[in-house]
């Protein structure tokens, strides 16, 4: 496991900085920037349409995030439209940037961004739209906590033992062909998948798998691993105290002699990403 980390105004910043996208109905940016902070990694929330004018440039950053929201609405399918407008005004851009040494995130609506992109699971940098995150199976948003286990090694989730962070979504449910998830597996595209409080899998039974993903999906790397999209939020439950179960884990720390940390195990992924960089 990570050891754990200490925010303070004092932390070494490292040198790159991330692009965190906004638009029309995105929500999460803020604590999308806060978690960065924490992890020593500094950023800029960029409206797409600055983007689309020129007034700031993806090839200033390393990292590029899509955070969770509703972008537009999902009028016409959850991350369809905005993922259209990157398509149509930044594709160039975009694929210059993935060319790069630099790291793509995508949570929430931004991994159904990301889906409707093809930028996962991009077998052979082909970006095809080969899954699809489709409307829980319960036919009802579902807003709760969840728990989630690395399914591979890589440099996202190197370290981690589990996440436990919130879900806030109407349509998680991963999908896709057999043949498109025998290439996922085949190549160690899984990053994680939901399971129970005690790291068994979830074997498809709600709530610990909380839409009905095949095989308990919760997110997928690209082939070439520098791009994670995830449907739970690990940075709406980034300090201690966002636990849902926090009060208890301090008297059990308190009671065994255990430093009370001050950011939750979900701060882990952020640490990650800045590491890869520093």
């Amino acid at each position: 496991m990570l050891a754990a980390h200490v925010f303070s105004s004092s932390r070494a910043m490292i040198p790159e900085k991330a692009l965190i996208m906004s638009g029309y109905g995105i929500n999460s940016e803020m604590e999308t920037q806060e978690a960065f902070l924490r992890a020593g990694m500094a950023s800029d929330i960029v409206h797409i349409n600055d983007l689309i004018a020129g007034r700031q440039r993806l090839s200033d950053y390393r990292l590029l995030v899509f955070p969770g929201g509703f972008s537009y609405g999902d009028d016409t399918g959850a991350g369809n439209a905005y993922a259209n407008r990157v398509r149509n005004n930044l594709w160039d851009d975009l694929l210059e940037f993935l060319d790069g040494d630099n790291l793509v995130l995508g949570i929430c609506n931004g991994f159904q961004i990301l889906a409707n992109l093809g930028l996962v699971p991009a077998f052979d940098k082909k970006y095809s739209r080969d899954i699809a995150l489709m409307p829980n199976r319960g036919g009802r948003l579902e807003c709760r906590f969840v728990t989630i286990k690395p399914a591979a090694e890589n440099i996202w989730t190197h370290g981690i033992v589990k996440l436990w962070c919130p879900v806030s979504h109407g349509e998680g449910n991963f999908s896709c062909s057999p043949e498109t998830l025998q290439r996922i597996r085949k190549h160690r595209q899984i990053a994680f998948s939901y399971c129970r409080e005690d790291l068994s899998p979830a074997g498809g039974e709600y709530p610990f798998n909380p839409n009905g993903s095949v095989e308990d999906i919760a997110g997928i790397i690209s082939a070439d691993g520098k791009v994670l999209g995830m449907m739970p939020h690990p940075e709406r439950a980034m300090e201690f105290t966002n636990l849902y179960d926090w009060p208890l884990l301090r008297e059990q720390q308190r009671r065994s002699g255990e430093r009370i940390p001050d950011e939750s195990l979900n701060m882990a992924i952020f640490h990650n990403i800045a590491g890869y960089f520093a």
